[in-house]
């Protein structure tokens, strides 16, 4: 009497096995990456359990692959090499931050801004800083049509990316550049005239390395680490940009991180550039995001603020 043959696992148990595995080696969303994992495996924008597709020859070994990369720890983004932030699908690749959920509460405040100017009849320009993958800067460009905007990026590989993503899914008037926002002559031309300046910049503090893999092995330590003892180099160098480069009225959004709040609260009243110095709840209800709008400069023959 010969043994049955067995049947051939279907898609649910791969993916059950794969997300036991990913949770076993700590991955925060096991079962959410296997399934993208699968669907990359497939050429699939998603899976669908109830209703499998067929399997191709070759799908196990490919699959177990990927598993087996994003158990090392690998981050899901780069291995299927592409995220979503907001409304916008973005390249991702390795030597540029990938941007996290909670930057979409940064976006939202200066679109926000940049959607209450144009609808007032203005074209509102908003400077976007330390813009990596174009994240930010494209959520703008895409969901305020009426918005000029222009991001700037230190990395090469982060200004060609972000470049990619823009030619890619954002407007003809997005504009990306390389330079350094310690640079006081950062955008000169634009002195005065910008109406949302927006940044997730780096900033953690050097003695404060990420414990997820995924940041501390992949992200680049300049798109993570901010300068100086508590971090606050980099973000102490935007408020500067932005007290420089905002118009009178102009609002400054600017993410940090949790312990951040008062010394970036002071860091901008120090300039006495500020009024409405405030701090902002992230997705997760933490502090992380400070607000402050540009007061209006004192006219000829005033004495300075």
């Amino acid at each position: 009497m010969t043994d049955a043959v067995r049947p051939a696992p279907g898609l649910r148990a791969y993916v059950d096995g794969a997300a036991a595995v990913l949770a076993e080696a700590g991955v925060a969303s096991p079962r959410h990456d296997a399934l993208a994992l699968a669907a990359y495996a497939l050429g699939l924008p998603r899976v669908e359990l109830v209703l499998p597709p067929p399997l191709p020859d070759g799908f196990a070994a490919e699959f177990a692959g990927l598993v087996e990369r994003r158990r090392a720890r690998e981050p899901l983004q780069h291995i299927v090499g592409y995220t979503v932030f907001r409304y916008v699908t973005l390249r991702v690749e390795p030597g540029v931050f990938v941007p996290r959920p909670e930057t979409e509460t940064v976006a939202q405040l200066a679109i926000d801004e940049a959607t209450a100017l144009a609808a007032r009849g203005a074209r509102p320009l908003v400077v976007d800083l330390c813009t990596g993958t174009g994240a930010i800067a494209i959520a703008v460009d895409t969901e305020v049509p009426a918005s000029r905007v222009v991001a700037v990026d230190l990395s090469d590989e982060a200004v060609g990316l972000a470049r990619a993503n823009a030619g890619a899914v954002g407007t003809a008037d997005l504009r990306v550049e390389r330079g350094d926002v310690r640079d006081p002559a950062l955008l000169a031309e634009l002195d005065g005239a910008v109406d949302v300046l927006v940044s997730n910049p780096p900033y953690i503090p050097p003695d404060a390395v990420p414990l997820d893999p995924e940041v501390r092995d992949h992200d680049p330590d300049l798109a993570l680490y901010g300068g100086g003892a508590d971090g606050l180099e980099v973000p102490r160098a935007v408020i500067a940009a932005a007290a420089r480069l905002l118009g009178d009225g102009g609002l400054l959004v600017m993410e940090h991180a949790e312990v951040q709040g008062p010394a970036a609260r002071a860091a901008a009243e120090a300039t006495g550039a500020f009024a409405e110095v405030r701090t902002l709840p992230d997705l997760t209800g933490r502090e992380r995001t400070l607000v402050a709008r540009r007061v209006a400069r004192p006219v000829v023959g005033d004495s300075p603020a």
